[in-house]
């Protein structure tokens, strides 16, 4: 599961906001921090690694 809230708050963005740059609906942020989706797809988690300017490796780092 990703720790998604925890890194997104380190770079300091709000989830609206990482939902709008990464293109994602809000609800699907908050489905993978609460653990409800906890296996985004590749596509998903390069998109959201993009919009956090983190690599894929440090993304996969903060599964928990």
């Amino acid at each position: 599961m990703l720790n998604l809230e925890r890194l997104r708050k380190e770079k300091g963005i709000s989830r609206y906001k990482l939902a709008k740059k990464c293109g994602l609906r809000n609800s699907t942020l908050q489905n993978i921090e609460k653990s409800n989706d906890p296996n985004p797809t590749f596509k998903t988690m390069c998109k959201i690694a993009d919009a956090l300017d983190v690599t894929l490796d440090e993304l996969r780092r903060n599964f928990k």
